[in-house]
């Protein structure tokens, strides 16, 4: 009950994703993608599968200029166009059969954990979400990341990028993680290498250790946290990994205080990446399931 499917967003930009059809339809449909450069073959299905049993359609896709799907140039990552993209995504799901155009809910991790929370303010067709170890804080959340000495260096390479756009130049780029310890790199802990360098062929899916340099400028201006306010009364259920040092566990904590009922919070005695598999899956996924159930009106 999973198939290959594009659909193209409002630009003409075609997105490459797997559909998971619930039985008995129509049903709500699930509406997922990934975080920082991250494919949909990074331990996915897996929370995708969950909610498909629960009665749920779900659609997982590659955010534009990775993975499988289509944009340039390649490893742009664009906050704003990515929130765009998954309001296309709606747009999208609500024209299949299958789907109960009135029960969307929308799921993200990590970067795309705070674009969520961004689409369920602004869009009001989406019915429920779930942020897993969301970024809230772009620029609090990048001073944790890079040293403070390094930060005048990153900024002239901001500029030096600009300019050399501006003269049709190709953009500057640099590795998501670094082959080891103090590599420049856009994610510099030890467990994100950890995590890219360990999957496997097919969890890696069409990954490449590659983004421009204009998305950690993008990163360090992105603010989700202000908008976690405004999601009520569409209820949110936020889960957090308490030893998690990428996106912080104590930012998140503070984005959850802003927000307004229905709310709920899970914590994961886990680091940002655990959260995908093993124990850490195994406690959030139903976890999650039950909140999109409750809210979506989902019956497997």
């Amino acid at each position: 009950m999973k198939t290959d499917v594009t659909f193209k967003t409002d630009d003409s930009t075609e997105l490459a994703g797997w559909f998971y059809q619930a039985a008995p339809t129509p049903a709500p449909c699930v509406i997922m993608a990934h975080g920082f450069s991250a494919t949909k073959e990074m331990h996915l299905a897996g929370f995708a599968e969950t909610f498909q049993r629960a009665g749920m359609n779900v659609l997982v896709y590659d955010n534009r200029n990775l993975g499988q799907s289509g944009g340039e140039p390649r490893g742009e990552i664009d906050p704003d166009q990515q929130i765009a993209d998954y309001r296309d995504a709606i747009t999208w799901v609500q024209g299949i059969e299958t789907v109960d155009e009135a029960r969307i809910g929308v799921w993200g991790s990590s970067y795309s954990g705070g674009h969520v929370l961004v689409v369920a303010a602004k869009d009001k067709r989406v019915k429920c979400v779930v942020s897993q170890v969301p970024l809230v804080y772009g620029l609090e959340n990048a001073q944790r990341l890079v040293r403070s000495d390094h930060w005048a260096g990153l900024r002239s390479g901001f500029a030096a990028d600009r300019a050399g756009r501006l003269k049709g130049e190709p953009p500057l780029r640099l590795p998501v993680v670094g082959e080891s310890e103090g590599d420049p790199c856009a994610l510099p802990t030890d467990d994100s290498r950890a995590f890219f360098q360990g999957l496997s062929d097919a969890n890696r899916g069409a990954w490449v250790n590659e983004i421009t340099l204009r998305s950690m400028e993008l990163f360090t201006e992105y603010e989700p946290g202000h908008w976690v306010s405004k999601i009520a009364p569409t209820p949110l259920m936020l889960v957090v990994g308490r030893d998690d040092h990428l996106t912080p566990a104590d930012l998140t904590l503070r984005a959850y205080e802003n927000a307004m009922e229905p709310k709920k919070l899970l914590i994961l005695d886990c680091a940002h990446f655990e959260a995908y598999t093993d124990g850490p899956f195994e406690i959030s996924a139903p976890a999650q399931c039950a909140w999109f159930a409750e809210h979506l009106g989902a019956h497997p």
